[in-house]
């Protein structure tokens, strides 16, 4: 069926004055049950864009096509954002084991980089309810012998990402021979293909787009190290801010373009366990 450029500016322009009337009254509620108003989100406006921390080695989630692009599931999601905030994006790269301090000290408005929901992260950030659930598995070339299960892995030599929450959980499940981080998981992969690591801890979304790569040289472990929910990441007080971004998700996945983006990367809607 032919739409007409019209209608869907209209549908567009109908989108942005909706979630700005939604974040006009979740404001005036805020005012009426004692909460004054930040004015996090007006000074977003003003700026006319969104700075978005991102670690863009991160496929398929956020990286970079041989163009040079950047790409990704977060990224779309990110652009559907902006759209109906009628507000730019702008990327800002950043060292993974730095993106909390770059939030807290203004670098970027917010974190959307597959960031996990975690209580030692929420008591420096705030959160956005989680998009999109996932989990840290365990990759080991698939001629590996050995190592079936979890309790295999002591006494083996793993790696993850610095800064990662397979970090996290890679340490309190313990017992390794060494435990090596890596700045990305490219590189974490790797030294998994040459042999100076017997297993690495990555993250589902990850692991999985990087076997695709190689078909046949990884397999998956079938227990895994955590389960995982995954939010974006506010500095503490942009209450507003948050509050318009949750409001433009809402949209999102209440139209099905949430269920298309997912589609498009995944196959499957991933907004639910």
């Amino acid at each position: 069926m032919f739409i007409s450029t019209r209608k869907l500016n209209t549908r567009r322009l109908f989108q942005v004055a909706l979630i700005s009337l939604i974040v006009s009254v979740l404001t005036l509620s805020s005012v009426v049950f004692g909460a004054s108003d930040d004015g996090s989100f007006e000074k977003i406006k003003a700026a006319g864009a969104i700075r978005i921390g991102v670690d863009d080695a991160f496929p398929p989630m956020e990286y970079r096509d041989e163009k040079g692009n950047l790409i990704g599931f977060d990224v779309d999601l990110a652009d559907e954002i902006g759209k109906r905030l009628g507000v730019d994006i702008v990327w800002v790269p950043t060292a993974w084991d730095g993106v909390i301090l770059g939030l807290q000290a203004g670098k970027f408005d917010m974190i959307l980089s597959t960031l996990t929901i975690t209580n030692e992260r929420a008591e420096k950030i705030d959160f956005s309810p989680p998009y999109i659930y996932g989990a840290q598995i365990i990759v080991v070339k698939q001629e590996t012998k050995g190592i079936n299960t979890l309790s295999d892995l002591k006494g083996k030599v793993v790696g993850t990402q610095l800064g990662s929450t397979g970090e996290v959980a890679a340490k309190k499940f313990g017992g390794f021979k060494d435990l090596k981080l890596y700045a990305t998981y490219p590189e974490a992969f790797t030294d998994l293909a040459i042999g100076r690591i017997q297993a690495l801890v990555v993250d589902e979304f990850v692991g999985r787009y990087y076997m695709t790569k190689q078909a046949g040289a990884y397999r998956v472990l079938e227990e895994r190290l955590a389960e995982e929910s995954i939010g974006i990441g506010f500095r503490k007080g942009d209450n507003a801010f948050q509050e318009g971004v949750c409001a433009a998700i809402d949209s999102i996945k209440e139209d099905d373009t949430y269920g298309k983006i997912s589609r498009k990367w995944f196959g499957v809607d991933v907004s639910k366990r």
